[in-house]
């Protein structure tokens, strides 16, 4: 399984340039775009593109964006150093077309089965209504949240805060729980120039339960890598949290407060835990 990314940066996959420059520019993550990014003209020149850049040996970890309606075709471009494929639109119909055809590539190029995960993209109205067959569907490692579409299907208008979408993105939290998968990623922040309302809205999708966020411009990584990234603060909370359950497990006891009274659990264990595990994945 790949390991857990805060930051998915989307290049597009007809831009050569930007396909050589993308590894360096601190992503945890890039998602090499076959699908909005490229208009249908260029669809061929695309593929060809992407095919090219994965076939260089990886720095990165390397998904491929399909698109919904050519899985074939765009699966075909994906090397042994891709991660695997973001399904936009994603349904359970179209997720069992996608894996049928990433076993068909997998055989081609020798791989074992299931070599390839899918982030599945939450985009439509049935995807929404599917959200839990959707999360665990074969090959599923995280769902992400498409909102431009959703609002367009929905006839939404989200203000600033998008605070109409936050019960579909809890759907999407709630479903990824009950599948035990990979928390969620969160949508793009289309406002290039507004490093606040970034960090702002990154907040926001931490404490809704989410642990990654895709990315349009490189710009956007350093602050979505730090928000999902515990800071020295939050660590040592947590880890106040997790010794004064140990030293009352010692003492026979499943409970125990904290220095500011606060009464302490296993069920609080759990987040503290949570904290402790992301500041070691990302320290450095």
């Amino acid at each position: 399984m790949p390991p857990v990314a805060r930051s998915y940066l989307y290049v597009p996959g007809d831009r050569e340039e930007l396909l050589r420059k993308a590894p360096g520019r601190g992503a945890d993550a890039l998602v090499l775009d076959l699908e909005d990014a490229v208009t249908p003209a260029r669809k061929d020149e695309a593929r060809r593109a992407v095919a090219a850049a994965l076939a260089a040996p990886a720095t990165t970890e390397t998904w491929v964006r399909i698109n919904s309606d050519q899985v074939d075709a765009d699966v075909a471009v994906l090397s042994a150093a891709a991660a695997g494929v973001w399904v936009p639109k994603a349904e359970p119909e179209l997720l069992a077309e996608v894996d049928r055809a990433l076993a068909g590539v997998e055989r081609r190029l020798g791989l074992p089965g299931a070599a390839f995960a899918v982030v599945a993209l939450i985009e439509t109205a049935r995807g929404i209504l599917t959200c839990p067959q959707v999360a665990a569907a074969p090959r599923v490692l995280r769902l992400g949240l498409g909102e431009a579409d959703l609002a367009g299907e929905l006839g939404l208008q989200p203000g600033p805060d998008r605070a109409e979408l936050a019960p579909i993105r809890s759907q999407v939290v709630v479903a990824s729980a009950g599948a035990r998968i990979v928390a969620p990623v969160g949508p793009v922040e289309t406002t290039l120039r507004d490093p606040d309302r970034l960090a702002a809205g990154t907040r926001t999708l931490l404490r809704q339960g989410f642990r990654a966020r895709s990315a349009i411009h490189p710009d956007q990584l350093a602050t979505i890598n730090a928000v999902f990234t515990p800071g020295p603060a939050e660590v040592a909370a947590a880890r106040e949290v997790v010794d004064a359950l140990d030293r009352a497990a010692r003492d026979g006891s499943g409970v125990a407060t904290d220095p500011h009274g606060r009464l302490l659990d296993r069920a609080v264990i759990r987040a503290a835990t949570e904290v402790l595990r992301r500041a070691e994945r990302h320290a450095g």
